[in-house]
């Protein structure tokens, strides 16, 4: 009896084993489906990294309050990047780094106008930088729209004969605009306006924009601007990430929302009128509060990978986070139909934890913008409290199969 009553309990510790793998193999199931239709998905094979912060030579660039340069609209001399230097986009030119960075004087209505200054490297970490801005207020056709909150935050990419195209922000004091730049050198640029200038009459010119990430494709250490259905595509947006298409990389038309269903107009920014959302803010997570584009859109084999900055919400945000941290994900995009979300991260893969990161201008801040293929790596640089800019790096071979589309 002892014997039939053993067997009898190994045969009822089997079987509530295996109704007890069932139920988790069924609950794994579920978070799997469930994982698929919020856009994520448990394993990222797919994403760009693991980078890791290059600490030895953090920050990469700080502001030289002896820099001095002298403002056309002033009419006087001014230490141009005296309270900070922020934001950058980069390119690889004659295997050099050339960095465009955001920078800010101290004086004026809001005690810091924005420049674009250029440096240069070659070997990713240690910058130069050249003497004066190289994209700034003027007084030309564009004075009334970035003076005299200045020009911020470049993204920028090139096309098949190494012309560079840079979408910029210009700010009056009371509204951003996404605008675009050009130029064959990085030293000298050439302002085309409002990213929107020619659609419906200028209308979007008043509207908020900002953040402009377009869609390219890596050849040898250049990010090539890209059609996918015989457009060029940018993502932007600083709520929601939206979508516009162009023939030409300077005139950009956003994607309007023709379901009636989900017309909806961006309430945060004022919008009268409803564009096709690509993705969302979650509550509960790192991109609770609002999602915005990171450097250029990288056309891959499995998909477009998009590297995001977001914020989170002191409201309805991840308590591990500070209220209003800045933090970036990545999202993989369908090449053949971008407004379809493949995977989406779970969870931040940069996160301000240095010093320099959470104490700042802004506090608990990694914003970034610049994405180059470097030496076989990735080389991904990032605004620091608004204050600093700071580098993470990634080997390329082997970056979780996110190798060049071709």
């Amino acid at each position: 009896m002892k014997n039939i009553a053993k067997e009898i309990s190994v045969l009822g510790l089997l079987l509530l084993v295996g109704l007890t793998g069932c139920q988790r193999n069924k609950q794994d199931k579920t978070e799997q489906n469930q994982a698929s239709a919020t856009g994520q998905q448990t394993t990222e094979d797919w994403t760009l990294g693991p980078f890791v912060k290059a600490d030895a030579a953090n920050p990469v660039l700080v502001p030289d309050p002896k820099a001095m340069f002298y403002d056309p609209i002033r009419k006087d001399s001014v230490a141009w990047e005296a309270k900070d230097v922020f934001n950058p986009t980069v390119a690889v030119r004659n295997d050099t780094v050339y960095m465009l960075y955001r920078a800010e004087d101290k004086i004026g209505r809001f005690a810091g106008t924005s420049r674009l200054g250029l440096a240069y490297s070659t070997d990713g970490l240690k910058f130069t930088k050249y003497p004066a801005p190289v994209l700034y207020p003027d007084n030309d056709a564009y004075k009334a729209l970035e003076w005299e909150g200045g020009c911020e935050d470049p993204r920028m990419v090139e096309d098949e004969n190494g012309l560079y195209y840079l979408t910029y922000t210009a700010y009056d004091g009371k509204t951003a605009r996404l605008m675009i730049a050009t130029s064959k050198d990085l030293r000298h640029w050439k302002k085309h306006g409002s990213v929107f200038g020619k659609v419906k009459n200028g209308k979007y010119v008043k509207y908020w924009t900002k953040a402009g990430s377009i869609i390219a494709r890596q050849v040898g250490n250049r990010l090539v601007a890209t059609k996918i259905n015989g457009k060029y595509q940018m993502l932007w947006g600083e709520s929601n990430i939206y979508m516009a298409t162009s023939d030409n990389l300077i005139d950009w038309t956003p994607v309007p929302e023709t379901d009636p269903t989900k017309a909806k107009p961006d309430s945060m920014r004022g919008y009268d009128e409803a564009f096709k959302v690509v993705f969302q803010p979650r509550k509960r997570q790192f991109d609770s509060e609002l999602v915005e584009p990171g450097p250029p859109a990288l056309l891959t084999d499995r998909g477009i990978v998009f590297i995001y900055n977001s914020k989170n919400s002191p409201t309805y945000g991840d308590t591990t986070l500070a209220a209003g941290n800045y933090a970036a994900g990545q999202v993989l995009l369908d090449k053949n139909d971008p407004f379809k979300v493949l995977a989406r991260t779970p969870k931040w893969f940069i996160t301000p934890d240095k010093d320099y990161e959470i104490n700042g201008q802004v506090d608990n801040v990694c914003f970034v913008e610049g994405l180059a293929p470097f030496k076989g790596k990735w080389y991904l640089y990032y605004g620091t409290a608004d204050s600093k800019i700071a580098a993470t790096v990634a080997d390329q071979k082997g970056t979780n199969n996110a190798t060049a589309a071709r």
